[in-house]
């Protein structure tokens, strides 16, 4: 559970401004935020921060850490609540933001590829896409004069052999240079939700965890392999059968139907 998770929170939230209210995440009077909500919530004038929760404009939904909506735990594993469907949320970058990823990208046609999955996850080896596959992406579309770029924000990690890294120090500083890329590629996750908050066409590496339709936005293609979502939390035979059943011919055709349209 992380950053994803709030930026689903602001799809939940968006448009409550507009009716005079603000949504205020928690419950029993308790707005609850967690480490990452103040970072992702910045700016949103639909969200009520905690110290609010006197205030008479406020809604309430119940979703925070350890009430998410979208699962609940039994046992080893996730059980996805296939009626809820992620909304794209939105990211209120500052000027200062939009101004840095202009200045290390000025270009706006770039491809960003994220290889890499939060290593200090269980679940991380079940949402990992082998990594050369990506470099033969990666490869395939500088080939055919494609520019690649891969953030880097010093943490170490798998990097694309040939492509331009950009330094992302915070997360707010990778969605304001993605605000400018022609299409996301990567695992699923905060960044592929970052993309579709920010309106930016995606090929999004599902394999067998979660299913796209809880998680997965009709602007990306969501690619599982052909598996059923399993939500183990051990490392899994299943998922792993299911990452490798997506080819690096899948992940190129379905890149090039995003950026065809985008041309």
């Amino acid at each position: 559970m992380g950053i994803g998770d709030q930026i689903m929170g602001s799809g939940m939230a968006k448009g409550a401004s507009l009716r005079g209210k603000r949504i205020a995440f928690g419950e029993n009077g308790r707005i609850i935020w967690d480490q990452h909500s103040e970072m992702m919530f910045r700016g949103n004038p639909n969200i009520a921060p905690p110290g609010t929760e006197r205030s008479s404009d406020l809604e309430w939904i119940p979703y925070f850490k350890g009430h998410r909506l979208y699962n609940h735990r039994e046992g080893d594993r996730w059980v996805w609540n296939l009626d809820f469907h992620a909304i794209p949320g939105e990211i209120w970058l500052s000027r200062q933001e939009k101004q840095f990823a202009r200045e290390s990208l000025g270009r706006r046609d770039f491809i960003v590829i994220e290889p890499n999955v939060p290593a200090f996850k269980s679940v991380a080896l079940n949402k990992q896409w082998p990594v050369h596959r990506y470099a033969e992406v990666a490869a395939k579309l500088m080939s055919t004069g494609h520019d690649v770029v891969q953030f880097y924000s010093g943490k170490g990690g798998f990097r694309i052999p040939g492509v331009r890294t950009v330094n992302t120090p915070t997360f707010r500083i990778a969605a304001a240079v993605l605000a400018r890329a022609a299409l996301y590629i990567g695992a699923e996750g905060g960044l592929h939700h970052a993309a579709a908050a920010l309106n930016i066409p995606g090929v999004v590496l599902f394999g067998g965890f979660i299913p796209p339709s809880v998680t997965g936005y009709d602007s990306h293609t969501n690619l599982t392999g052909g598996a059923e979502a399993c939500g183990s939390l051990l490392t899994c035979k299943h998922c792993k059968m299911a990452m490798e059943a997506i080819s690096t011919s899948d992940v190129l055709r379905a890149a090039q139907s995003h950026l065809k349209v985008a041309a």
